[in-house]
């Protein structure tokens, strides 16, 4: 990996690890437009100085945009979600095999 993608993935991740910005992904990823107070709603527990923020920034990195029905995910903003799907697949099957290790006992 080239110091340039490096540099991309960091870029992402830092943008994903902000509080909160996963949550506002997910809470649209069913697809329907969602009102500023929905979408606090169904992150549950921001602040709207924090939603506030946090949409800014992915409708900036072109994950989200507002309508006129309210936010949506962008068609980069789905591809991220898909992507991210293989993540957590690859965590419940990680998740299960440290499970089994832990319940194995060593001799």
């Amino acid at each position: 990996m080239s110091l340039k993608d490096n540099a991309a993935t960091s870029q992402l991740l830092a943008l994903l690890e902000a509080r909160y910005a996963m949550r506002v992904l997910w809470a649209l990823r069913d697809g329907h437009a969602q009102t500023f107070r929905l979408l606090q709603d169904s992150v549950g527990g921001i602040t709207p100085n924090t939603m506030n923020t946090r949409l800014k920034e992915l409708r900036e990195a072109g994950f989200v945009q507002h309508g006129s029905d309210g936010y949506v995910l962008t068609p980069w903003g789905a591809d991220l979600l898909k992507r991210l799907a293989e993540l957590q697949a690859f965590a419940a099957k990680w998740t299960a095999h440290q499970a089994k290790k832990k319940a194995i006992p060593i001799p």
